[in-house]
C-alpha cells in the first residue's frame, strides 16, 4: 500500500509541486501552436485594417436623408472602420460613422446624423451632459467631457450634426473638426 498523505496535511507547497507540470505541458502546447511569442523590446504596431471610407460616404450620400461630409484629411490619418445605425429614440434618426487612426496612433471618429443633439449624444454617449462649448474656424462646437471617458464634440450644420469622438488630443479633435467643417456635402 502506498504511503500517503491525510488532507489535511497538504499545503501550499504541494499544489506549487503539483501545479509546475501542467504549466510546463500549457507552454509546450501554446509553443507548438504558435500562439505566443516573446517580444523583448515591448509590443509593436500591428496591421491597421483598411476601410474604403470614401466608398462607404458615397454609399451613404445616396441613401441617407441628410447631408454626408467627407473630409480631406492630412497625411497619415487612416480610415480603419466604419458603420451605419439608426436611432431609434424620439428625435433620432440614421447615423452615419467612420473611424480613423491618426499619425499618432490615436483612434477617433465622426459620427454624422439628421438626429438631434440630444438624441445623437444619448446615443453615442449615454449619460455625459456637455461641459462646454469651443469655436473651431467659426463653428460652435459643444464639448462633452468626464474625467473616465473619451472626449465629444458636437457641432450642428444645419441638416446634419456631426459628433466627433475619440482618444485623441485636442489637436486632433481641431484637425477632424476643421476638415468636417470645411467639407461641402458629397452629391446625391
Amino acid at each position: 500500500m502506498a504511503q500517503t498523505k491525510h488532507r489535511i496535511f497538504n499545503d501550499y507547497r504541494d499544489l506549487f509541486w503539483s501545479l509546475i507540470p501542467l504549466v510546463l505541458i500549457a507552454v509546450v502546447l501554446a509553443g507548438a501552436a504558435s500562439q505566443c511569442t516573446v517580444a523583448t523590446n515591448g509590443p509593436t504596431q500591428g496591421q491597421i485594417p483598411f476601410f474604403d471610407a470614401s466608398a462607404a460616404l458615397r454609399s451613404d450620400a445616396k441613401s441617407m436623408p441628410f447631408p454626408i461630409r467627407q473630409p480631406a484629411l492630412p497625411e497619415g490619418w487612416v480610415s480603419n472602420s466604419g458603420s451605419r445605425e439608426n436611432i431609434s429614440i424620439a428625435g433620432g434618426g440614421p447615423v452615419s460613422t467612420v473611424g480613423y487612426i491618426t499619425p499618432q496612433g490615436t483612434y477617433m471618429r465622426y459620427s454624422q446624423s439628421n438626429a438631434t443633439e440630444e438624441a445623437l449624444s444619448r446615443h453615442v454617449l449615454g449619460s455625459r451632459y456637455p461641459t462646454g462649448t469651443k469655436d473651431i474656424a467659426g463653428q460652435k462646437w459643444v464639448v462633452y467631457t468626464e474625467p473616465t471617458e473619451e472626449s465629444a464634440w458636437i457641432a450642428d450644420l444645419g441638416a446634419v450634426r456631426i459628433l466627433i469622438t475619440g482618444a485623441g488630443n485636442e489637436a486632433a479633435f481641431t484637425t477632424l473638426a476643421q476638415a468636417v467643417t470645411a467639407a461641402q456635402p458629397l452629391a446625391k
